[in-house]
């Protein structure tokens, strides 16, 4: 897992620059020909939280509504919807998984524009879509997915933006910043706070994470991996769920973790940690600035909204990772778990 972590950098620099850029910008300029009136991601687990974040982009940048797809209306129901008018995007790490490989067939036999986010360009579900983005994160070691998470990400903001511009080709000052992102994830990366943070928290019994905007699905990536590598119960909230009823759970020996950047889910998250400040809650935030109200932060660069969940994410990664280890369990592998889960 600190192999796969330690590598995202690389990865970034990967999909930004050369022919996995030209070809995210190819589908993206054929997307937009089609000019598709409504959008729906599937995925699951880790990538579900990917494609909520292309939800967000697809519905602030490209001004189009959104929906999530119920695999299991398809699979155990046997509901045909009709898709015919919209882009139905699958999103998945391996490809491997029949319920999200099923969902994309339906929605191709009715009409739909298909498209497959994977980092396996010759899974069942790149073949199943008309159209099939790489991610180009190579091999991942640990069962917890790190790499593949973050690439998801940068792979649709690339193409969301090239939708954007119609023909594919991503502005130029759009292009410099995505270009200084490998910079700013080594960066992010070395420093150690997230392992001194995991001493503090090494006997928690459970945990909450929220955001708004682009920094909930962070939040709720952060609560799975959590889970899934320390066994520590960590519920996700968006910060405005969670001033509508959980925050009465929150009290000093539940710690939080509040995603707060710039931008106006950043200034929509300030409210929330003061309010969970007269509760005495341990909040650590991660963003670039100190929040009022907040007992820690993990220090990440200053960026457009859009693209902090690239950066946002990688200090919660490691510290799940040094959690993990402090608890005694293994994060590269989790117990009853595998890389490649297939539900129907």
């Amino acid at each position: 897992m600190a192999a796969d972590i330690e590598e995202q950098p690389a990865g970034y620099d990967r999909l930004v620059d050369g022919s996995h850029a030209t070809g995210i910008a190819e589908i993206a300029a054929r997307i937009a020909q089609r000019r598709p009136r409504h959008v729906v991601f599937v995925g699951r687990g880790t990538s579900d939280h990917a494609a909520l974040y292309g939800a967000y982009l697809t519905e602030i940048r490209l001004g189009l509504p959104v929906a999530s797809a119920s695999p299991s209306a398809i699979t155990l129901y046997g509901a045909r919807p009709d898709f015919s008018g919209a882009l139905v995007v699958g999103v998945s790490q391996s490809g491997g998984s029949p319920d999200l490989t099923e969902v994309l067939t339906v929605a191709r036999a009715s009409g739909a524009l298909t498209l497959a986010v994977t980092n396996n360009p010759s899974s069942p579900l790149a073949e199943a879509a008309e159209f099939a983005v790489d991610v180009a994160a190579g091999h991942e070691r640990a069962v917890a997915a790190t790499k593949t998470y973050t690439a998801e990400l940068l792979a649709l903001l690339m193409l969301v933006e090239g939708i954007r511009a119609g023909d594919g080709a991503i502005p130029a000052e759009e292009q410099a910043a995505l270009r200084a992102l490998p910079g700013l994830a080594a960066r992010v990366i070395a420093d150690d706070g997230a392992a001194e943070l995991a001493q503090r928290y090494r006997f928690a019994s459970r945990m909450v994470t929220t955001g708004r905007g682009y920094a909930y699905p962070t939040a709720r990536e952060t609560a799975l991996k959590l889970m899934e590598t320390s066994y520590l119960p960590a519920l996700a909230f968006s910060g405005a769920d969670l001033l509508h009823g959980p925050l009465a759970m929150t009290d000093p020996d539940v710690p939080v973790l509040a995603v707060v950047g710039a931008g106006p889910g950043g200034s929509a998250m300030s409210d929330v940690v003061h309010r969970l400040g007269e509760r005495r809650a341990d909040v650590v935030t991660v963003g670039a600035h100190d929040v009022p109200g907040a007992a820690g932060r993990l220090d990440v660069p200053a960026v457009d909204e859009r693209y902090a969940p690239l950066l946002d994410i990688l200090p919660l990664q490691k510290l799940a990772l040094s959690l993990a280890l402090a608890r005694g369990a293994d994060p590269d592998a989790p117990r009853g778990l595998n890389k490649v889960t297939a539900t129907r």
